[in-house]
């Protein structure tokens, strides 16, 4: 089989273009060039492509580098820092596994006359009755990437291969070292990549739109309770900044509204929920009956809840209360282990 490995110049992809090569596929590495900003997250930089093309070099096959700048900044930053101008949480690796690697990536690999392309991420493709694909939980837990990858259909199942989802971290780590690669002790790739840890969301936000200051309006009395210096970098079940209510009980960020310049703000008990508003929904084989029985996840390495599927799709009913989650994040339904679909929270 003729496969595109997407190599980012960590340790996973590494290992999984190694594993393809001993298994006799005809496999051929690309680095994306996302972000062409600084970056010090470990991802995106001049050194992760070198590591890479070096990487390539060591398992002996050919390493090219394709240039997506543009598709990035259009469906991943852009979208980003009008999200949060609309105060919206947005959550831009799934934006870039939707649009750039298993739309972008995929294109161009079914273009070169790929058969399919591999990632490094944590999780499993395992074949279904019917010919079709299921992606599952990884083996190991507490790396698992199913949460990221949940916006895929089959058209993109059906074309990836996902080589260490079998294996735990420290299965990777001694795997590199094994066969003697150059990023087996490479740190992981931290936080979003166009983020800088020293600059931070403040600055990168401030440098591409205005940030205004809001009022803190408590949800009961309606009363302005306190001030933030930019509403924009506000997020539902946020509590830092936030104060306290009159009888001294932290407040916490119950939701924003930029165009009316406010923070609804309250305590625990009013940040609990148990249903979620959602968008349309991406479906991994087919969509689900109204009033099904599944799991739900609401953050990449949240604790899955029992839920239902609502009447009309458009909201989740949990079993137990929970903290809101933010308009813009990404709410993940699950069978067990396997992925079922995903929609954006409204």
């Amino acid at each position: 089989m003729k496969v595109l490995a997407a190599l980012s110049g960590g340790v996973d992809s590494s290992v999984a273009a190694a594993l393809l090569v001993e298994e006799g596929h005809q496999v051929v590495g690309a680095t994306m060039k996302l972000w062409g900003g600084p970056s010090d997250s470990g991802c995106c930089s001049v050194s992760d492509v070198d590591d890479a093309r070096r990487v390539c070099h060591q398992l002996g096959i050919d390493h090219h580098v394709f240039n997506f700048s543009e598709d990035f900044q259009r469906h991943v930053v852009d979208p980003y820092v009008d999200a949060h101008r609309s105060g919206l949480t947005p959550n831009p690796c799934i934006e870039c596994n939707r649009h750039i690697k298993f739309d972008r990536f995929l294109d161009r690999a079914l273009q070169l006359g790929f058969d399919a392309v591999a990632t490094g991420h944590h999780a499993r493709v395992e074949p279904r009755p019917g010919g079709t694909a299921a992606l599952v939980r990884g083996r190991d837990g507490a790396k698992d990437q199913s949460y990221v990858l949940s916006m895929l259909g089959q058209a993109q199942l059906s074309r990836l291969i996902l080589p260490v989802g079998e294996m735990t971290k420290a299965e990777v780590r001694a795997e590199a070292s094994r066969r003697g690669l150059r990023t087996a002790v490479k740190p992981d790739s931290q936080d979003v990549c166009f983020i800088t840890a020293s600059a931070g969301r403040t600055a990168f936000l401030s440098d591409r739109i205005e940030l205004h200051p809001g009022r803190l309006v408590e949800s009961v009395t309606g009363a302005t309770v306190g001030t933030v210096d930019a509403i924009e970098l506000v997020t539902v079940g946020q509590r830092r900044g936030i104060g306290a209510g009159p009888d001294g009980r932290r407040h916490y960020a119950l939701s924003v509204d930029p165009a009316a310049g406010q923070v609804r703000v309250g305590p625990i008990e009013a940040l609990m929920t148990d249903v979620v508003g959602v968008g349309p929904w991406t479906w991994t084989a087919g969509p689900l009956a109204p009033g099904a029985a599944v799991s739900a996840q609401l953050s990449a390495h949240g604790r899955p809840l029992p839920a239902r599927l609502g009447a009309d799709a458009t909201q989740v009913h949990l079993a137990e209360p929970t903290r809101r989650v933010a308009a813009g994040q990404t709410v993940a339904l699950y069978d067990g282990d396997e992925v079922l679909g995903s929609a954006v929270a409204r």
